[in-house]
């Protein structure tokens, strides 16, 4: 493997797989016919942001389902009570527990120990918590019980869901669970999910009721017909479960010609009913489905043959969605829609126009940018870059991800830092040639003093997009993947590619790496150490007054939350011919004056942020929507954006926890690489950082959304990353020459560093410029604090990091401590000198 030729095979393998994986994404229809289908059709899927459809976030009601598990577990403890001629009061059931009042105190331990056996069969053991308090008996669900309750549920949930979207012919839905109690439900095409809402969010709960009449001796119910005419009194014990419905179709009455329901009972299901209607001739059976009556026939004679008819009035429609709904099985529990996005694919063509001119544009930067200050070489740079992005694309092919906007957001964020390990590189290769290295020695040091800081750098960026990943949700993970990926992929082609073509180039021309180029303004600038500590105190104190003023504009005014963090619902809309006024004007006389009003920037480009509404966003939204159809029926709504409250809670309290980690995992990481005083440096400026890029957030009016978390995470990354390589020369600086002078140290190591920060930053700042000027509203959020970012976090590794180290370097000396501490070789050292 150390060969030239072993490692050229090996290397030309891994890429040659990774253009294989890439090219169905870009081979022709007709070639790609050609092909097996097992290959042609392993292609990238574009988020819904890129090729347009909708997503339905769906949460199950958890106390309707715990309520109705203590409600049946209640009705089988007064069965059991009242044979034991225990009388009792009315039963009371929540969701945590269900009560039942004993007309004698005296006899609560025995109803007690009547009603324990049951709770305890099969898998019910220790499911459920008995005890008896003066006159009542208290039971109530164990918590593991409940978790694994909800966790049946939410997997029951997911079959029906998939059987319903199934038999209503949509195409290619992604059905995935997301937490523990939701189903994330994505439609591509489907551009008004208003059916499908209502589809999914229907139990379907079907179960067979004897209407109460004399012969009735147990707890009743009151249940509405389906038309809202009357209420009729039921028996609250189900006569028989919809479950054992077979099947069920779409017919007509043979003798009224009105739709109705036609259903098949299962064979258990028939024997139950045939049982049931010869032993109650002459009752009235209700069929309630979702706690409505839909008919009530009174059973003349004995239905043995396990099949019948719901007839309700339906039309042709409703009688077919009900029978969908019967085939397709029950929901456990309702399903509550907190969060909906709906993508027109006009606007999803808009999207992928608009990344790839940002991207080619930005990716173009970069390489010209390269090939300006390291000629030739910059052009074996730009080589490896292009085919990092191909592994990158073979990557997610290859993993079936998912590339949505903030995707190629990360996509060409990861083009501007996978410059940095290149810039390393070739700057140690520089330095070594330029102190009179052979340049086959310089290379191997080159690479050799550079692949430790490369590792440090990208492996803290790595614990930040870790855990955007974890506790990231939709399209955010999809940008901590692309950068994840990026950063693995980057670090072969830099290191073992790179390498490789250096190898062979210079085995072709051996001083050719004594004539890399450099920028002769840059050249000049770093010939003599720079005396940054010079201004360390001015540095330090504006960065700490910008931080203080950033802080008091985050409590006044503070920042706009986005719709994901304060719930909401946003609406675009195209009104052309129609000025703001005149819309807003509408909206007030329509009773909507709550909405606030925005322009896009487009002629009739408007966006509506709606307020949190307690009958749902949707119900809001629909409204909005035809109250504007109907003055303007030109009037188009590519984007629809619904977050809950209960989803933007969370979003709030896993965005502060993932910023917490993603502080606490780096400095850890810092911690075991560095000296405290390293890591703490480190960790105080990026906090400097970040509290300044909030005030961006601020000053600019930016919504601050998941992907301004993802971009505040990312300048963490990036931000210590550059910590790491000016902190690593300092500390190669002090092992080399330990008794050189403290400032002194932190100036020759930061001039020693200055071109390629100044390079690294220049590369990813162009590489976001197109994405921060023409990207639009959807990455806005991301890419300008990233760029804004970007300057900060430059200036602070120059200015700030070294000012705060300086200090606490000073602390340590009067403390008597050493500045690293040593080494496994000084350890050695010093054992043997032991006597």
């Amino acid at each position: 493997m150390q060969s030239l030729t072993k490692r050229a095979v090996v290397y030309g393998l891994c890429l040659v797989l990774g253009l294989l994986a890439v090219l169905p994404n870009v081979l022709p229809e007709c070639i790609a016919h050609q092909l097996p289908d097992w290959y042609s059709q392993q292609t990238l899927s574009l988020g819904l942001d890129l090729r347009g459809g909708s997503q339905l976030l769906l949460a199950l009601d958890e106390t309707t389902l715990l309520q109705q598990e203590h409600q049946r577990l209640a009705d089988e403890a007064a069965r059991l009570l009242r044979e034991q001629r225990i009388g009792h009061g009315q039963i009371s059931v929540s969701d945590r527990q269900f009560s039942l009042p004993l007309r004698d105190s005296q006899r609560a331990q025995e109803a007690v120990q009547l009603l324990q056996p049951v709770l305890e069969q099969g898998t019910l053991s220790r499911a459920f918590s008995i005890s008896a308090e003066g006159s009542r008996v208290l039971v109530a669900a164990t918590d593991s019980h409940r978790k694994a309750l909800l966790d049946d549920a939410v997997e029951r949930s997911l079959e029906v869901v998939r059987r319903r979207l199934d038999e209503s012919g949509l195409v290619e839905p992604s059905i995935t669970r997301q937490g523990r109690d939701s189903i994330l439900v994505q439609m591509p095409g489907v551009e008004d999910p208003a059916q499908i809402r209502a589809l999914l969010g229907t139990t379907a709960q079907l179960n067979f009721h004897w209407v109460a009449d004399s012969r009735s001796n147990a707890a009743r119910i009151q249940r509405p017909l389906a038309d809202g005419s009357q209420t009729l009194w039921l028996e609250r014990e189900v006569a028989m479960a919809g479950e054992h419905v077979r099947d069920a179709q779409l017919g007509f009455n043979a003798e009224s010609g009105q739709p109705v329901v036609n259903f098949r009972l299962d064979s258990a299901g028939t024997r139950i009913f045939g049982d049931l209607t010869q032993a109650n001739v002459g009752r009235a059976l209700a069929i309630v489905l979702d706690n409505r009556v839909i008919t009530a026939p009174v059973i003349r004679s004995v239905i043995a043959g396990g099949q019948g008819e719901i007839s309700g009035a339906f039309t042709s429609k409703e009688a077919s969605e009900v029978a969908l709904l019967l085939r397709s099985g029950a929901l456990p529990a309702p399903l509550d829609v907190v969060e909906e996005r709906t993508i027109g694919p006009d606007l999803g063509s808009d999207a992928i126009s608009m990344g790839l001119t940002t991207g080619l544009l930005g990716a173009a930067l970069v390489l010209a940018f390269m090939l300006l200050a390291y000629g030739r070489w910059g052009l074996l740079a730009s080589v490896t870059l292009s085919l990092n992005v191909m592994l990158i694309f073979a990557v997610l092919t290859v993993l079936g991800a998912t590339l949505t906007l903030p995707g190629i957001a990360g996509l060409i964020l990861t083009i501007g830092m996978a410059v940095d390990a290149n810039i390393l590189i070739n700057e140690r290769i520089r330095e070594e040639s330029r102190n009179g290295r052979s340049p086959q020695l310089a290379l191997k040091l080159g690479f050799d003093r550079a692949y430790r800081t490369i590792v440090d750098a990208n492996v803290t960026t790595l614990i930040a997009v870790g855990l955007l990943f974890l506790f990231g949700t939709g399209p955010v993970r999809g940008f901590a993947v692309t950068i994840g990926i990026g950063l693995l992929t980057s670090m072969f082609t830099a290191i073992a590619v790179t390498r490789l073509l250096l190898e062979l180039g210079q085995r072709r021309r051996p001083q050719a790496l004594a004539e890399l180029p450099l920028q002769r303004w840059l050249q000049r600038l770093t010939q003599k150490p720079l005396n940054i500590m010079r201004g360390r105190v001015l540095g330090l104190g504006l960065s700490v007054l910008l931080s203080v003023a950033s802080l008091v504009l985050l409590v006044q005014p503070g920042l706009n939350y986005g719709i994901d963090f304060r719930g909401g619902t946003l609406l675009e809309t195209h009104l052309p011919q129609v000025p703001t006024d005149q819309l807003r004007e509408a909206l007030e006389q329509q009773g909507f004056s709550q909405i606030s009003l925005q322009e896009l920037g487009g002629d009739g480009e408007y966006l509506l942020r709606l307020p949190l509404a307690a009958e749902g966003g949707h119900a809001l939204a629909d409204a909005v929507k035809s109250s504007l159809q109907a003055q303007w029926p030109e009037a188009e709504f590519p984007r629809l954006e619904m977050v809950g409250a209960k989803v933007s809670g969370q979003f709030a309290d896993v965005t502060i926890l993932a910023v917490l980690l993603a502080v606490t995992g780096m400095l850890g990481y810092l911690w075991l690489r560095f000296e405290s005083h390293f890591a703490l440096a480190a960790t105080l400026t990026v906090l400097l950082d970040v509290t300044k890029t909030i005030g961006f957030f601020v000053l600019t009016g930016l919504d601050f959304n998941l992907t301004a978390v993802a971009a505040l995470l990312a300048l963490i990354g990036y931000s210590v990353n550059d910590k790491v390589v000016v902190f690593d020369r300092v500390r190669e600086t002090l092992r080399a020459q330990p008794g050189m002078d403290w400032p002194q140290v932190l100036n020759d190591s930061i001039t020693a560093t200055l071109s390629r920060t100044v390079f690294t930053s220049v590369t990813t700042a162009l590489a976001l410029l197109p994405m921060a000027i023409a990207g639009g509203a959807a990455v806005a959020s991301f890419a300008q604090p990233m760029l804004f970012g970007v300057v900060v976090g430059t200036l602070s590794s120059i200015f700030v990091a070294s000012s705060i180290l300086y200090y606490l370097g000073q602390r340590r000396q009067r403390l008597g401590l050493a500045q690293l501490r040593p080494t496994d070789e000084e350890i050695q050292q010093q054992l043997q000198l032991m006597p």
